[in-house]
């Protein structure tokens, strides 16, 4: 028998909850760090002064703005994890250069703009620079302020955006890139011609990055989005939204969502039995759902627009050896998408770092001079390499790879195919 709408909607309800408990009772080695930044450190000559930074104790103090509580903290959690796996493995081998160890001071944003603004005024006199801040909106919330102090962060956050803001350093294809792939991918190689092009996507700027994409593949393959259905995140009630889509005959659908929403919209579509194929923009997906009551739904409908290569592939450098350190340095962390971009990001962050104390100054304007002046930094396949320089000169990745929900695979997902599209190559950053 069928579990009725109500029942699944509980059911997400509950799965929602589950994921929340499930991330916070994480032991997150990564708070409350020492801040270092002792105002009688020998400054190096001619650079400017180097906050949160100790020469004499040997600490390098980087801030984490991140979600620690409440649902989006399914991401936050484990995306902090994978940056302190890194940083506990470069502090291992010596440190930045061999000399300076990483101290992460982190606090929680509940992935609010207001609570980020806030956080970032307690502790950006600690810190040399944010090596995470978690999400599109928060991001947003301090840019400006980013530009007022001088000083560098790296956004958890795919928005395009990023890309040609002059204090951040993005890392991975965008999600604007990943929407155009996505909807090439489908239209061009598995489409029979009789599709139906939707959205459904959150109410905010993160949800419009993907509708940005997704909208300049369309043009370019000469095909209509249907409708678009908005929801506000963390929804108790999607209903509607689920309707006005099933009403309108949509059959293959883009997805911008994050984890505990996915939840709540898939168990409305299954009570309403409405089955499309699902394109999700990789934030979409956590994998506590390949264990849920919804893996069925998920392996039905569902595919993860995303890059990189699945957990624990033995065939991609960058993965052999992020996998070595988190058997080393949490070998109880469970195979987590979200884990691998906190661990790539604080790889952009180190090689930066460590241009900056090569260079011997790790003051703000030395650290975004060597931001300028870094080139291109390798992820070894786990994320596609990125240039970094002037706003102008930056070159973001454009392929995305394109996962099949499968239980059995690690973290639930299977790679099955990779692509960069037309739109991609062409898209204006």
């Amino acid at each position: 028998m069928k579990p009725t709408s109500k029942v699944l909607r509980l059911l997400a309800a509950m799965l929602s909850l589950a994921l929340v408990a499930a991330a916070c009772g994480d032991d997150d080695d990564s708070a409350d760090g020492d801040t270092g930044g002792d105002d009688d450190t020998e400054q190096p000559s001619g650079g400017g002064e180097e906050v949160g930074v100790d020469r004499d104790a040997g600490t390098i103090s980087l801030g984490v703005i991140t979600p620690l509580t409440g649902p989006v903290s399914v991401i936050g959690l484990p995306l902090s994890k994978g940056a302190q796996v890194y940083w506990d493995s470069v502090n291992a081998d010596g440190g930045i250069g061999g000399e300076l160890m990483v101290e992460l001071v982190t606090e929680d944003n509940e992935y609010n703009p207001q609570t980020t603004v806030d956080v970032y005024n307690r502790i950006k006199g600690d810190v040399a620079m944010f090596g995470q801040i978690l999400g599109t909106p928060p991001t947003q919330a301090v840019l400006p302020q980013l530009s007022t102090d001088g000083i560098l962060a790296a956004p958890a956050s795919l928005d395009a955006e990023w890309v040609a803001e002059e204090y951040l350093i993005p890392v991975g294809t965008p999600y604007q890139i990943q929407a155009a792939n996505g909807l090439t991918w489908w239209h061009e190689s598995q489409s029979e011609g009789d599709d139906t092009y939707c959205a459904m996507i959150q109410d905010d700027p993160y949800g419009e990055s993907g509708l940005e994409g997704m909208e300049a593949a369309a043009a370019d393959l000469d095909v209509e989005i249907a409708e678009i259905a908005r929801f506000a995140g963390s929804a108790e009630d999607v209903t509607a939204q689920v309707g006005q889509l099933s009403d309108a005959g949509c059959n293959v659908n883009l997805l911008v969502s994050t984890p505990s929403d996915t939840a709540t919209i898939f168990a409305a579509s299954a009570g309403a039995e409405y089955f499309p194929t699902w394109l999700g923009q990789s934030p979409s997906y956590v994998s506590a759902l390949a264990g849920s009551p919804l893996a069925p739904y998920l392996e039905a409908t569902f595919y993860q627009l995303s890059e990189g290569t699945e957990w624990g592939d033995p065939d991609t450098p960058g993965m052999v050896d992020m996998i070595a350190d988190q058997e080393e340095f949490a070998p109880d962390q469970e195979p987590d998408t979200f884990f691998i971009f906190g661990y790539a990001q604080a790889k952009a962050v180190h090689a930066i770092l460590e241009k900056a104390l090569a260079d011997d100054d790790l003051s703000r304007e030395g650290i975004k001079a060597a931001l300028e002046g870094i080139g291109e930094v390798a992820f070894d396949g786990i994320f596609g390499d990125y240039t970094y320089g002037a706003p102008a000169d930056r070159v973001a990745p454009k392929s995305t790879t394109i996962f099949k929900f499968n239980p059995d695979s690690p973290a639930g997902l299977e790679k099955i195919d990779e692509l960069t599209s037309p739109s991609a190559e062409s898209f204006d950053f």
